[in-house]
């Protein structure tokens, strides 16, 4: 079971950079920079909901679930 981070394609779309995007939810740069490159483990459902909000999208824009075991 893997879970795929697509932070990095929603924010191409709306055309917003990882500082607009820091200043506009309050988290540091270094960690959403994580988020966007798959390099953490967990996150908290209040940033998710911050990211959501400021970039109008759904969680399930952002997380995507791949079957291992399908592969």
């Amino acid at each position: 079971m893997s879970i795929i981070l697509r932070l990095d394609r929603v924010m191409a779309d709306r055309k917003m950079s990882l500082n607009e995007l820091s200043d506009r939810v309050g988290v540091s740069n270094v960690n959403l920079s994580k988020l966007k490159t798959g390099k953490v483990s967990a996150i908290r459902f209040s940033t998710l909901n911050a990211i959501c909000k400021v970039l109008q999208c759904q969680p399930g824009d952002i997380l995507e679930f791949i079957d291992d075991d399908k592969e």
